[in-house]
């Protein structure tokens, strides 16, 4: 929040954490239409998606989340102080010298490497844990060479879950990196190797298997699209319960779905509407007019072909708008789009506003959101940028003041 005594900068990010708490409760009552048991993780990593830690992961918590999800295990600590009362998954795994903050802080990490393991396990022991009183996650490689063991290493990892370790796998989880995709190819393939997995966890340790609560796969897509009633049957054979780990869906957008059209528009067909949970404004910082020919921004990329009225707002690509918006993007004044024209600075941007009447300084300019009966979406961004609204909503700088609405 602003700390000082006179008005910020007029560039900021308005967090709907109502529109957030309703997006998870519809998404956690779709899930539980595929399974009765179903667990939602609430994944807050990245600063929420740019969306502010501080007002998102209380926000998942008042809607319901046991569990919220994060990359590190400095997001862990920093989630434990805003809600203590959460399970916290560390998705991004263990480094060197970190295994002791994790027993200590009462974190869930991943873990798919010796190294990760025996390290836990230490610290679990040195901590006075107790036989299986300290769970892991087990990720498996399906598919996508990122994170997991492989099934060839598999037997390994599993043989170090003994009676008297003080670890216990509570899921098994993998990423399902193509959930976006209609035909499911890529996705059947990787649950094929996931039910693999789960053959070996039962014949190598029938003990640890007979533990191991939870299902872990499948993200916002795989929940909008098919793959989380496949995951919900797959969990059902094997007695677990289905987890997912409900990210960009969370925070009000859909991911797209290829081709165009297939199932998984944002409603799923299922009544699980989304509600964008930011919105991105400016203010009119001042206003001129131009005449025919004047260049506008850095090396005059515009020139007016005719007298212009043009308003100066304080974003630029030091808050996350991207330089390659310029005259080519629109955004919102007086429930208007208004052209980008000229490059946009590090801390400003020129829009055209001669058509639109009555524009005046201190005007509330809309970047990322609605005004009057036009939107610009992430989408919208992250198609003129040729990039995703993950992206989009992560660039925002951490000088985008965060304002809960």
């Amino acid at each position: 929040m602003n700390q000082f005594s006179f008005p910020a900068r007029p560039c900021w990010a308005e967090i709907d954490t109502r529109a957030l708490e309703e997006n998870y409760r519809g998404l956690r009552e779709l899930a539980r239409g595929l399974a009765s048991s179903a667990e939602c993780v609430a994944v807050v990593k990245g600063d929420a998606y740019g969306h502010s830690l501080e007002l998102c992961a209380p926000a998942a918590v008042r809607a319901g989340a046991a569990w919220l999800g994060v990359t590190s295990v400095e997001e862990a600590i920093a989630v434990r102080a805003l809600a203590s009362a959460a399970r916290v998954l560390v998705m991004g795994g263990v480094f060197a010298g970190q295994s002791a903050a994790v027993v200590e802080h009462g974190i869930t990490p991943s873990v798919w490497t010796l190294r990760q393991v025996n390290a836990l396990e230490d610290a679990a022991r040195a901590a006075g844990a107790g036989a299986g009183k300290f769970t892991v996650h087990l990720e498996i490689d399906t598919g996508m060479s990122r994170q997991g063991v492989g099934l060839d290493e598999l037997p390994e990892i599993l043989a170090r879950f003994t009676p008297d370790s003080p670890l216990r796998i509570e899921a098994v989880m993998t990423h399902l990196y193509a959930s976006d995709e209609a035909n499911r190819v890529k996705s059947s393939a990787q649950l094929e190797r996931l039910e693999e997995a789960l053959r070996m966890v039962h014949a190598a340790n029938p003990a640890a298997a007979a533990k191991v609560e939870f299902l872990s796969a499948g993200a916002s897509a795989a929940l909008l699209g098919g793959d989380g009633a496949v995951v919900a049957g797959i969990a059902a054979r094997w007695k677990l319960k289905p987890m997912l780990r409900v990210g960009l869906a969370l925070y009000g957008v859909a991911p797209r779905f290829l081709p165009a059209g297939a199932a998984g528009s944002g409603d799923a067909g299922s009544g699980a509407k989304l509600r964008p949970v930011m919105t991105w404004k400016t203010r009119v910082g001042s206003l001129r007019e131009v005449p025919a020919d004047a260049e506008i921004g850095y090396n005059g990329t515009f020139t007016a072909t005719e007298p212009m009225r043009l308003a100066l707002v304080a974003v630029g690509y030091a808050d996350g708008l991207d330089r390659r918006l310029g005259n080519r993007f629109s955004l919102l004044v007086r429930g208007e789009r208004a052209p980008l024209v000229g490059r946009v600075s590090m801390d400003q941007a020129v829009i055209d506003v001669t058509e639109i009447a009555g524009v005046r300084e201190g005007d509330e300019v809309v970047i990322l959101g609605v005004q009057g009966g036009e939107e610009v979406t992430a989408y919208d961004h992250a198609d003129a940028e040729g990039t995703i609204p993950w992206e989009v909503f992560t660039r925002i700088a951490p000088r985008v003041e965060r304002a809960r609405v």
